[in-house]
């Protein structure tokens, strides 16, 4: 009856259930993975977004396969505050980051060829590889002082596939890792697709939130023009307005490879014409809303990282993983038990929700992912919580703390 591609895991797993056990209970919890900013106490001017998406210019329908060209000229103003100059031909509006991912992966690869994609992050990219028939290959992100591509890892894959690679993705910075590309990784990863004529596909919606400058660090990959690639992003993060469902796609390269994929991408775009009116008349004024809206958001986030720091200073079990931007934090904690035990247990018994690492695909135990958008003092609570859980624990080499 069902396609092969829709065959996944629908059971719930533990931490679900009981987290819709709290649910239907009304029983209180200090929600720590809380990643929707529009829960999270920001000043929104509530009246300028409402009045944004009445624009009377909603009101005559103009297709555009790329989208209304008002609102891809925003997005050319918005790269060009970086210095970068583009043409509103190289963007295209789509409903989200996830359909434009898979406007790409039409365009790029055919049945059963691959998409190389990093190790640890968000699990998106296992659902939209299926829902387009293509095989998932994972790069690692190694950590010493800080994350960084296995370089060799990708060329090996690359190899490996026979001619099967379409894309190399990178997040940037990654979620959950919080690492951005560097300009050495950037060079290799160039050296690899020209080599192999593949795609890279930069997913940048956490882009604007570096915890601190950072020399060596690629400022965005819509500017590269030696690879064909494609840069992702959208108001949900740039503007935190997750509800403004409007993302765009950003295509730059070589000349003929940048004209063929212009050509049939707006083929592809003009399948479906999925952006409404309201919100792409919208799209410039909700997109200036960021300059009010991001200062909060890089407030809460580094003194909330602040406050993290200063309370796991004097715990030796549980420790933070050197990151660079974005909006979560990875911990690192004993590995005597699977993770979704620790956040079981978190929730069951202190009333504190944490992601456990597997959710992000960390190829070990020993780490729990947080977001840091809750409030100053909600945060601190449940890191005061999850910090008392772990007192007293071995640190899963035998020592006790």
């Amino acid at each position: 009856m069902f396609a092969a591609r829709t065959t996944w895991r629908l059971t719930p797993n533990r931490l679900s259930r009981l987290l819709d056990e709290f649910r239907q209970q009304g029983r209180a919890y200090i929600d720590l993975t809380e990643s929707n900013p529009t829960r999270c106490g920001f000043s929104y001017d509530g009246d300028a977004i409402l009045k944004a998406v009445a624009d009377p210019g909603a009101l005559l329908y103009e297709p555009d396969p790329r989208g209304l060209r008002q609102a891809r000229e925003a997005v050319v103003g918005y790269y060009a505050e970086c210095g970068l100059h583009l043409t509103h031909q190289q963007v295209f509006l789509t409903t989200s980051t996830s359909e434009a991912y898979s406007y790409v992966f039409r365009l790029l690869a055919d049945s059963g060829d691959s998409i190389l994609v990093p190790r640890p992050s968000y699990p998106l990219f296992e659902f939209l590889a299926a829902l387009n028939d293509l095989r998932l290959v994972p790069y690692p992100l190694v950590y010493g002082d800080g994350w960084a591509i296995d370089l060799a890892a990708v060329r090996a894959s690359v190899v490996q596939s026979d001619g099967k690679a379409r894309g190399i993705v990178l997040v940037h910075p990654n979620n959950p890792t919080g690492s951005f590309v560097s300009q050495t990784e950037l060079n290799a990863l160039i050296e690899i697709s020209s080599q192999h004529s593949i795609a890279l596909i930069a997913d940048e919606v956490f882009r604007d939130y570096a915890f601190a400058p950072q020399p060596g660090r690629v400022i965005t990959h819509a500017a590269e023009a030696r690879a064909l690639t494609f840069t992702l992003s959208g108001l949900s993060k740039i503007a935190a307005l997750p509800q403004m469902k409007l993302a765009w796609m950003v295509v730059n390269g070589p000349r003929e490879m940048l004209a063929g994929a212009l050509e049939r991408l707006e083929i592809i775009a003009d399948t479906y014409l999925s952006v409404s009116a309201p919100l792409a008349h919208a799209l410039p004024k909700l997109l200036d809303m960021r300059r009010a809206i991001q200062p909060q958001i890089l407030e809460r986030i580094r003194s909330n990282l602040r406050r993290l720091d200063e309370q796991i200073t004097s715990d030796p079990t549980v420790s933070r993983l050197r990151a660079e931007g974005g909006w979560c934090a990875v911990l690192k904690v004993p590995a005597t038990r699977p993770d979704e035990d620790w956040a079981v247990e978190l929730l069951s018994e202190d009333a504190v929700l944490v992601h456990p690492g597997h959710f992000y695909d960390f190829s070990s135990e020993g780490h729990l992912v947080i977001s840091l958008l809750p409030p100053a003092e909600m945060f601190r609570e449940g890191i005061r919580r999850l910090l008392a859980r772990f007192a007293g624990q071995t640190l899963g080499d035998g020592r006790s703390s």
